[in-house]
């Protein structure tokens, strides 16, 4: 099946005059769970640009900041998996040269320690709009044509990016429906 990019709703639906909001009922899970989902599916051009913006905002800010961490996650990332492959040629590594070794290691803490501050800025400017995104999907109240895109989406007559993410997370509404069973009956026992 094709992925098909929602459509960037009006901003008078997603915040300004028409939008309501109410503050989730915390002791029904899977009703919380349903409308967080609903409003990723449905709003999720609106929360890519609004992160988009967010990032670009933070970037202008502090654009060296943004850059070495960015910089710095990636070789992080990168890092860790390389050792992840070849823990043999490290451990020779370290045994065949150790004082290169703690050297290595003092130079790339140095390097690291010095660039928190950007390492900082980077995750600031990705967890700001996932911030936001989930107090905005946690409140919106669903609507009617927010109500029918989700079923689509469920059914599988349309795949969404944020469809497809969802589901690479584990979250179909059958899977959070048992766990929110368990928790029930996890506080019934009690």
């Amino acid at each position: 099946m094709e992925v098909q990019f929602a459509p960037l709703r009006p901003w008078d639906d997603f915040i300004l005059g028409s939008a309501r909001f109410a503050q989730p009922d915390f002791r029904d899970l899977v009703k919380w769970n349903n409308r967080v989902i609903s409003n990723l599916l449905y709003y999720q051009s609106n929360y890519l640009a609004m992160a988009v913006c967010i990032f670009v905002v933070i970037g202008f800010m502090s654009p060296l900041e943004i850059i070495l961490g960015g910089a710095v996650v990636v070789l992080i990332f990168m890092g860790s998996m390389w050792a992840s492959e070849n823990k043999a040629a490290i451990g020779h590594f370290k045994r065949r040269y150790p004082t290169t070794f703690v050297l290595t290691i003092l130079l790339m803490s140095y390097f690291f320690i010095s660039i928190v501050g950007g390492v900082m800025v980077f995750l600031f400017g990705i967890t700001l709009p996932l911030l936001l995104m989930f107090v905005h999907a946690s409140l919106r109240l669903r609507n009617l044509k927010n109500k029918i895109e989700n079923k689509m989406e469920e059914v599988g007559l349309k795949k969404s990016p944020m469809g497809i993410f969802l589901n690479a997370l584990g979250q179909e509404q059958e899977s959070f429906s048992k766990f929110a069973d368990m928790l029930a009956a996890q506080n019934k026992d009690k």
